[in-house]
């Protein structure tokens, strides 16, 4: 007795899996261009603003942790749904926030619902497109970064131009997760085995004697850019009212899409230039953006902070794909999920600790100079990263 083939998914799968991921992705940052109306509205400092920030982090890094697996046990749909569930959730912790407890219960959750969503849902996207992989692939970075971004300009336009500043966008992003949550119902499972029913198993994380001159200098360069992206998510917007003086809250959020932007931009040229130029090539434009970032705030010019975090956007997004890419060419089969697991966890700990560190500076030398000293560090580990890469005997252990 013969088995029925199983059906092809329709040709455009990927993409609705693409927006459900962007959707999802988007609530992490709803909160950035925010942050001043929470401090206005509550009362605490820069520091507990990076510290609310940083939750999110934490929420990401357990999950990876002790769920990074699910969604090859429960399936694609079902993971994704759950991450949905919790994007649910911490919203409605932000629409009826009453106070410093909510605003961490819903930063957690959304790092709960992120940390299903960027295993599950992009391996959603490549599984449903087998033809495509390489445009499946750009999917799933659009998706992811753009999300990202899309969040902060959608919170600043409605926050800014719209009634109920901080309860208008989370309503929004609810009813964008209704039609997401729809939407994923009508799509079909690609992993046959899949039990919904299935409990995560703890892979933990693991980097093999073989990957480690590949991870080390790949894991300090994702510090290092995630650090930025951390920067302009959780501090810039401070920085942008109380130092340049920006109001406007849509474009608070603006410069920080833009940024995202660049991210993807980066990441998409990967093709273009391979792993073994793009790594370097990406460091080094993170120092380039880091050195504009810090000209901008030294002198105070908003135009210079922007340019430069998209030049930094495109540095992080280059050096964090290609680094994805080697590492993921050069682990074991058996320990390729582990091995990428704690690569993204060094990723995450880059886009909370530093920046927790900047709040915590900035009550004893004031925002700019916490800013300032924040460049110069991660500036210096991009170049030195990027420099070591060079050297020919780094170089010829990455893939072409």
């Amino acid at each position: 007795m013969t088995t029925a083939p199983a059906a092809q998914p329709p040709p455009r799968a990927y993409l609705v899996v693409a927006g459900v991921f962007a959707v999802g992705m988007a609530g992490t940052t709803l909160p950035t261009p925010l942050y001043g109306l929470y401090r206005a509205e509550i009362g605490f400092s820069q520091l507990l603003v990076t510290v609310v920030f940083a939750v999110y982090a934490l929420g990401v890094i357990a999950v990876l942790l002790l769920a990074g697996n699910y969604s090859d046990l429960a399936g694609r749909r079902a993971t994704v749904r759950w991450g949905l569930v919790l994007s649910v959730a911490s919203a409605l912790c932000f629409v009826f926030e009453a106070g410093l407890p909510a605003l961490f219960a819903g930063r957690l959750l959304s790092g709960f619902a992120a940390g299903l969503f960027s295993g599950a849902a992009t391996a959603y996207v490549l599984d449903l497109a087998p033809p495509h992989k390489t445009r499946a692939g750009l999917a799933a970075t659009a998706a992811n970064m753009g999300g990202l971004g899309c969040g902060p300009l959608l919170a600043g336009l409605l926050a800014q131009y719209a009634p109920w500043p901080l309860r208008l966008p989370y309503l929004v992003h609810l009813g964008l997760l209704l039609l997401a949550g729809l939407a994923v119902q009508l799509l079909p499972e690609p992993l046959p085995g899949a039990n919904p029913r299935s409990a995560p198993h703890p892979e933990g994380m693991a980097v093999p004697p073989e990957v480690r001159t590949v991870f080390v200098p790949a894991a300090c360069a994702a510090f290092a850019g995630f650090s930025l992206m951390g920067l302009f998510t959780a501090v810039s917007p401070s920085f942008l009212t109380e130092t340049l003086g920006q109001r406007n809250l849509a474009v608070v959020g603006l410069v920080v899409f833009l940024v995202f932007l660049g991210s993807i931009a980066g990441q998409s040229a990967l093709g273009r230039l391979g792993v073994r130029r793009a790594l370097p090539a990406g460091c080094f434009l993170l120092v380039a953006g880091l050195l504009m970032v810090a000209a901008g705030l030294a002198f105070e010019l908003l135009p210079l902070l922007v340019v430069g975090g998209v030049i930094g956007g495109v540095g992080q997004g280059l050096s964090f794909r290609a680094g994805t890419t080697a590492i993921g060419a050069k682990a074991p089969e058996e320990h390729r999920g582990a091995t990428l697991s704690a690569y993204f966890v060094v990723a995450y700990v880059g886009i909370s600790v530093p920046v927790v560190a900047v709040g915590a500076l900035a009550q004893a030398v004031g925002l700019k100079d916490a800013g300032l000293l924040f460049s110069a560090c991660v500036l210096v580990l991009a170049a030195v990263v990027g420099g070591y890469v060079l050297r020919p005997r780094v170089g010829a252990t990455l893939p072409r």
